[in-house]
């Protein structure tokens, strides 16, 4: 069986901070509130499904699996639209408990470079 390297995960915060992207990095963009009557930071289960970075981060390996999308060797996380990023750093770092199986892939896949 062959040893699988972590694919590095760059978070950026700062919108003036993106980085370029190339055909082997994907990116994943995580949205501020949704709008649908909340504060920002508030518990919702609408949101997120859509701003689980672990969750997130599944599903592309899901999708490459599954030969939707093309292989990638780098992720780029653009949560220059969220509040507060430190809780995108605590799931990126093993600071968050592991809710489900995909909670480990993603910690065994997966590492927040720099």
């Amino acid at each position: 069986m062959s040893r699988i390297d972590p694919i590095p995960v760059t978070l950026i915060s700062d919108p003036a901070k993106l980085v370029p992207l190339d055909r082997d990095t994907a990116l994943i963009r995580l949205p501020a509130n949704s709008g649908h009557g909340h504060a920002d930071g508030e518990i919702c289960i609408a949101c997120s499904g859509i701003t689980d970075v672990r969750a997130l981060l599944y599903n592309l390996l899901e999708e490459h699996r599954r030969n939707m999308r093309p292989a990638f060797s780098r992720v780029v996380v653009d949560a220059s639209a969220v509040a507060d990023s430190s809780q995108v750093v605590a799931a990126l770092t093993g600071k968050l408990p592991a809710q489900a199986l995909r909670d480990h892939t993603v910690a065994r896949m997966f590492y927040l470079a720099g």
